[in-house]
């Protein structure tokens, strides 16, 4: 006579399996990859006209494959870019060979001095990927370090405690003006 084979009551195993899949995926991180935050132009009007940009107007880096900085036509260190890049975005002593100003009037601050300065970053196409994320580090904290000098005179508090409208207004005097050109063989090997 045949015996009858006990089955295993699976019943409460698709439950189980359910809750132990909440479980991962309720207590699982994922890494996030966070990128530079810029923003980008619109795309040129093929009919407009491209303004002329005087050359006093620059403010220019080159990074080689290397990973040696060019700035302003010598050889320069990243801990001295930020510095260099804040003296030439503020152009305090209005100096012939830094970057003019244009008063413009800006809600809460009245009329304010706005560079018109435009830091232009070229790299190499062999420069890494380190190199290139310091460099922008420093061009982006110079300019976050003038906009939160300047809420701090006019308002009293770090940049980033202001409210909106007060961050538009210093967004506004303290302009994140960096182009970044296409990657390009620049060469260098110094």
């Amino acid at each position: 006579m045949a015996r009858k084979v006990p089955e295993i009551n699976a019943g409460s195993m698709a439950d189980i399996s359910f809750l132990l899949l909440i479980f991962f995926l309720v207590t699982t991180t994922m890494d996030v990859d966070s990128g530079i935050v810029r923003r980008l132009p619109p795309p040129p009007d093929p009919t407009a006209d491209i303004p002329e940009v005087k050359e006093r107007n620059i403010f220019n880096v080159l990074v080689n494959k290397s990973d040696r900085l060019f700035v302003e036509g010598r050889w320069g260190d990243i801990s001295n870019l930020r510095a260099e890049a804040k003296e030439f975005l503020a152009n305090p002593n209005n100096r012939e060979d830094l970057p003019e100003k244009k008063f413009e009037v800006i809600p809460y601050l009245g009329e304010y001095p706005v560079s018109r300065g435009i830091i232009s970053l070229k790299n190499d196409r062999g420069t890494s990927y380190n190199m290139y994320i310091q460099v922008q580090n420093e061009l982006t904290a110079a300019v976050n370090e003038l906009r939160d000098e300047l809420s701090r005179q006019k308002f009293g508090v770090k940049f980033s405690e202001l409210s909106q409208d007060y961050t538009d207004a210093i967004q506004k005097a303290i302009p994140m003006s960096i182009s970044e050109a296409e990657p390009e063989d620049i060469g260098g090997t110094k």
